[in-house]
């Protein structure tokens, strides 16, 4: 059993004994915002399950120390701006997560809240050992190239502007973060070099030797 993300303290306390039978994902907003931030966000913070209070924060934090943690998702909503301002429960949830993981994790690596080797099996070996892709995950002989290369020194400020998702916008609008994604490979072939994306050479997959 595999259970999506994880919200609570208590659900920390209930995994934690049966990780022999389940495994389960935290986001980095779960991570990162509270419920303190809807006074500022409103409804563009709605999503399901909720963001809580930082108790709940902490808690899913202290199961990503203790390993109860096995892989880091993201949300993907495309709602608009617009759509997000209609007054609850008319307001859908969700909100964008997916180019934002990155450096918003890297910015708690930076901060010393995780070290880097955890972040790269939450996002990278963790999905591939729990649902059991052959070829992935790792930088090692005969697994497929596939990476992302990163600054951890780099300085940022997220920002609505940078979001690719017709959404067009972000809940870390404003916040500065250090560590950002420089470019991503995909089968040994460049993707995305600074925000530009390219088009894969046809040939066989690349891997490792």
């Amino acid at each position: 059993m595999h259970v999506l993300h994880i919200s609570t303290r208590e659900e920390i306390a209930l995994l934690q004994g049966a990780k022999d039978v389940a495994s389960c994902e935290a986001t980095p907003h779960h991570l990162t915002l509270s419920a303190d931030d809807y006074a500022r966000l409103g409804t563009r913070l709605q999503m399901n399950p909720p963001v809580r209070g930082s108790e709940h924060r902490d808690g899913v934090w202290r199961g990503l120390a203790q390993g109860v943690i096995d892989v880091l998702g993201s949300d993907h909503a495309p709602h608009t701006l617009e759509e997000k301002a209609k007054p609850y429960p008319q307001s859908p949830s969700g909100m964008t997560g997916v180019q934002t993981l990155v450096p918003i994790m890297l910015d708690h690596v930076a901060a010393g809240r995780l070290t880097l080797q955890r972040f790269v099996d939450l996002t990278s070996a963790g999905p591939a050992r729990v649902f059991r892709i052959v070829g992935k995950g790792r930088v090692a002989a005969g697994y497929d190239a596939d990476f992302t290369v990163v600054d951890l020194k780099r300085r940022e400020t997220i920002r609505n502007s940078w979001i690719a998702s017709r959404s067009g916008w972000t809940p870390y609008d404003g916040k500065s973060v250090t560590g950002w994604p420089v470019g991503t490979f995909v089968r040994g072939r460049k993707a995305m070099w600074e925000g530009e994306l390219t088009t894969p050479a046809a040939g066989a997959p690349v891997r490792f030797f």
